[in-house]
């Protein structure tokens, strides 16, 4: 059971809700439920200052999950991008988030067909931001749930309508260890079990990032106390399945550590938590086999 800190942490997440917001959380897990979005602001500065984004060894002494060590193998694309790259040695992942009030349009390919205009908000309230995965010339490579898993929606390099930042967080999630890994540039900050997709709906493997994060207890008893939607589908799903395809990491109160979720990516409420308060939306996340 997650302790009154935790629970004070989870309240105070959850006055972060838009008052008032819905929508159908699509999350493979527990059908169709009302969500209270939660929204994140990203900074306009050019990057997190590193002493306030990474809590210290003494507040997180107490946490078993908590490790300080070396990155792990899976390889992260190294992507440079106005603003420059601060001095935190390893991995920055440029993010570009829609400035309030504008529409962005996607594209299929750089300076290709438009298929899609995009607002400000997700469709659950969050604050439109994007993990630049790929760039090519003035066009910008981003993963997006408006697309099937593995393909990048391209969106053009303005900064009149973007504001272009950078976080040096990224999660890691290795099925066959049902183990995810929270990482801050070269330093591996977090490992948690987690349940993985059962032989019949496996978690899909790719590259996504992270585009929504939600109160859980607008979503009924399956999501524990928080969800972090991610940019990917569910394409294997069970047969008379009434949710939606999208694949997230949420908390549960049931153990963690199995193969037997619909694809999402399970952690005990304590680890979701700390998961919760610490990564910015467009945080990349890699799911390795």
């Amino acid at each position: 059971m997650p302790s009154a800190k935790d629970m004070k942490l989870v309240a105070l997440i959850a006055a972060l809700a838009v008052a008032g917001a819905s929508a159908y959380l699509l999350f493979g897990g527990g059908g169709n439920r009302r969500a209270a979005p939660i929204v994140w602001t990203l900074p306009t500065v050019t990057a997190p200052a590193p002493a306030a984004a990474v809590p210290s060894q003494a507040s997180q002494s107490t946490r078993k999950s908590h490790v300080d060590g070396p990155r792990s193998s899976v390889p992260v694309p190294q992507i440079h991008l106005d603003p420059a790259p601060d001095k935190v040695k390893g991995p920055a992942f440029p993010i570009a988030t829609v400035l309030p009030g504008h529409r962005i349009a996607l594209h299929t390919s750089p300076a290709g067909t438009v298929f899609k205009q995009v607002g400000d908000r997700t469709e659950f309230g969050s604050t439109r931001a994007y993990w630049i995965e790929r760039v090519k010339g003035a066009w910008l490579g981003v993963p997006t749930p408006d697309l099937p898993n593995g393909r990048l929606a391209w969106i053009q390099d303005d900064r009149s309508k973007l504001s272009i930042s950078q976080t040096h967080f990224w999660i890691t999630a290795d099925l066959s260890a049902h183990r995810l890994e929270l990482h801050y540039a070269n330093r591996l900050r977090e490992r948690f079990p987690v349940t993985v997709g059962s032989r019949t709906s496996p978690t899909p493997i790719g590259n996504y990032a992270v585009t929504d994060g939600v109160d859980g207890r607008g979503l009924g008893p399956w999501y524990g106390c928080c969800a972090l939607a991610l940019s990917g589908h569910q394409p294997n799903l069970p047969p008379g399945w009434i949710g939606g395809d999208r694949i997230a990491i949420h908390g549960t109160p049931g153990s963690v550590g199995g193969a037997d979720s619909h694809g999402c990516l399970r952690a005990s409420d304590p680890d979701m938590i700390s998961l919760f308060a610490h990564v910015p939306l467009g945080t990349p996340v890699f799911i390795r086999a």
